[in-house]
């Protein structure tokens, strides 16, 4: 994992991250986020996985129902946010994936192993964001009422 800062402004930062072959996305992105201590930011990525899982929720069930991607796929689009929930910060990404085939599969990414990159830009927010537990959907969603400057 390479990772430079692009930009800083007004305490506000945007990075260049990329990852190499091998690199798990989700664990990568968690440990950035961890070390500069990203509370509230937005991303984008493109590139390519060796292997994923992305999943759907399940509104009936309340749960998230796993898919797993055993092949190359690029990686059309990867967008998300960085949120804090229980005080450390919280990934939450969805991409697109395009097999082979001109197939393309979707959701919330769980696993992305990296081939032979993935580039992911990140841009921080001016507010903190949280995310509380909401027991009509059974996640953890951004409440911005508890958002707060930096």
């Amino acid at each position: 994992m390479n990772a430079s800062l692009l930009d800083e402004r007004d305490g506000l930062r945007t990075f260049a991250l990329v990852l190499g072959t091998g690199d798990e996305a989700m664990a990568s992105l968690t440990a950035f986020a961890t070390e500069q201590q990203l509370r509230a930011s937005h991303f984008t990525a493109i590139g390519a996985f060796s292997k994923a899982v992305v999943a759907y929720f399940d509104w009936t069930a309340k749960e998230y129902r796993h898919v797993a991607i055993d092949e190359q796929v690029e990686v059309l689009s990867l967008a998300g946010d960085i949120t804090t929930e229980d005080h450390k910060p919280k990934v939450h990404a969805h991409a697109v994936l395009g097999k082979a085939d001109a197939t393309a599969h979707g959701g919330h990414l769980i696993e992305g192993r990296t081939r032979p990159t993935l580039e992911i830009v990140i841009i921080e927010t001016p507010r903190h964001l949280y995310r509380r537990f909401d027991a009509a959907s059974g996640l953890a969603l951004i409440d911005p009422a508890a958002s707060q400057r930096r």
